[in-house]
């Protein structure tokens, strides 16, 4: 005897939605009046019809950019440029934005004076580059009873950094961790 596969019925598929536009153009506009603006165009109110028939007499389309004015502003425009231009500026934006970097450094609650200098060198070439600096320490196990010295180990870290950078957050536990957090002082060097 043969094993026969079960069948599934999952129905119709649902219908494909179109993204909706952003902007309501041409007979999709619902104001009676609009606002005109854009080139080779004179500025001022006008009917709905009137503006309509002008962006038609150029080849172009009538889009809503200010719904909530009174009346709504209408720019004529070709409609996928204005979505392209409006795309390069979202993008030219996002890449102007500074993203900050945060660089974290591990103590242990026992870290020699020759590791902290190393690290504590490496914090300051991070502060005068511009990155914020995350130093923490880590405690393993029992090594837990010895928080008072860890805290202050960043509190030695901090002072160290004074002239580089400022702290944005004193040490504070966070499970078997304890934070600190330095921002640099200037901008990127």
């Amino acid at each position: 005897m043969a094993l026969s596969r079960p069948s599934f019925n999952r129905g119709p598929r649902p219908p494909f939605k179109k993204k909706e536009a952003e902007h309501s153009i041409n007979e999709f506009i619902r104001a009676p009046e609009v606002r005109l603006v854009g080139d080779n165009v004179e500025s001022g109110i006008m009917s709905l019809r009137d503006a309509l028939a002008l962006a038609d007499e150029q080849g172009l389309d009538l889009v809503e950019i200010s719904p909530n004015a009174v009346p709504p502003v209408c720019k004529v425009v070709d409609y996928n440029k204005f979505i392209y231009e409006q795309k390069k500026k979202l993008k030219e934006i996002k890449s102007n934005a500074k993203q900050t970097v945060i660089k974290e450094i591990r103590f242990g609650p026992n870290t020699n004076d020759h590791d902290f200098d190393f690290k504590l060198k490496h914090a300051i070439k991070f502060l005068e580059a511009g990155e914020k600096v995350r130093a923490y320490v880590h405690f393993k196990g029992r090594a837990i009873v010895y928080k008072e010295q860890g805290e202050i180990l960043l509190l030695k870290f901090a002072q160290a950094l004074e002239e580089t950078g400022k702290v944005e957050q004193l040490p504070k536990l966070e499970g078997k961790r304890m934070f600190l957090t330095v921002a640099p002082k200037g901008g990127k060097k």
